[in-house]
């Protein structure tokens, strides 16, 4: 039995010790926020903060996130960052389809709590693991500039 400390509270999941994090959210704990994209780190969709670190969590064994502190699409509202982009998301209707943007609004949360004025460069490079299929990356942009009061929202 291993106890994991997810959006502030313990679970414990009976997985072997090398079961990717992510299915050990999905699966036995229904956490069904954090996406299934290519199991191999090259997508974003299941990027999750351990320890505040944007993390691809398909390619994380449950033993090397036990005693971090792990935060998911369910739990980054909690935080005021995360809220704020959460609901610049919504002000900007950045999805189309959805399916990236968990971790899409996981990693610009990361980049936000590190550097909350970022430049295109730092935006460029914070989100490069993220692939969004509908292309909604000018979208994205303009919801972390919109955090940070770098830029107005144009409605």
């Amino acid at each position: 039995m291993t106890t994991l400390n997810i959006n502030g509270k313990p679970h414990k999941v009976d997985l072997p010790a090398d079961t990717p994090l992510l299915w050990a959210l999905r699966d036995p704990l229904g956490l069904t926020g954090t996406k299934f994209g290519c199991g191999m780190a090259q997508c974003g969709a299941c990027t999750v903060h351990l320890d505040g670190k944007p993390t691809f969590a398909c390619v994380v064994p449950i033993s090397a996130a036990v005693g971090k502190k792990i935060v998911t699409i369910e739990g980054v509202g909690h935080d005021e960052t995360g809220k704020k982009v959460q609901e610049a998301w919504v002000t900007l209707g950045v999805p189309q389809c959805g399916y990236c943007q968990p971790g899409q609004i996981m990693a610009a949360t990361a980049l936000l709590k590190q550097n909350p004025k970022p430049s295109d460069a730092d935006i460029d490079k914070a989100m490069s693991g993220n692939i969004c299929r509908c292309g909604t990356y000018c979208r994205i942009r303009a919801a972390i500039k919109h955090v940070a009061g770098t830029t107005e929202v144009q409605p």
